[in-house]
C-alpha cells in the first residue's frame, strides 16, 4: 500500500513557475514508476509526465521544455517543476504510483494560471 500526498499548488501569473511535490509512504517507493496528471473542469485526467525507476523520463508535448519531473528515492519523492506557465496548464494535478497491476493516486492539488 502506499499513500501520496501532493503539495505545492496555487495561484500564479502567466510565465511564472511552481514547484509540486509528491510525498509517499508505506511501500517501497523505488519500484514504482511515478507520474503527475493534471484533469481540467470537463476533461479527462491526462499525463502530463512521468519518470521510471530507473530515471527515465517522458513528458506530454505540451510541456516538453518547460516541465521537469524529478524524484528522491531517499526522500520517498517526486518532483514537478513547471515554468514558463500558461493558463491552460490550469488543472488539478494528481500524484501517481504505477506498479505491475496497483496504481495509486493522491488527493490532487490545484493549479491556477491567471493574471
Amino acid at each position: 500500500q502506499v499513500q501520496l500526498v501532493e503539495s505545492g499548488g496555487g495561484l500564479v501569473q502567466p510565465g511564472g513557475s511552481l514547484r509540486l511535490s509528491c510525498a509517499a509512504s508505506g511501500s517501497i517507493f523505488s519500484i514504482y514508476v511515478m507520474g503527475w496528471y493534471r484533469q481540467a473542469p470537463g476533461k479527462q485526467r491526462d499525463l502530463v509526465a512521468a519518470i521510471s525507476s530507473g530515471g527515465s523520463t517522458n513528458y506530454a508535448d505540451s510541456v516538453k521544455g518547460r516541465f521537469t519531473i524529478s524524484r528522491d528515492n531517499a526522500q520517498k519523492t517526486v518532483y514537478l517543476q513547471m515554468n514558463s506557465l500558461k493558463p491552460e496548464d490550469t488543472a488539478v494535478y494528481y500524484c501517481n504510483a504505477k506498479f505491475p497491476g496497483v496504481s495509486y493516486w493522491g488527493q490532487g492539488t490545484q493549479v491556477t494560471v491567471s493574471s
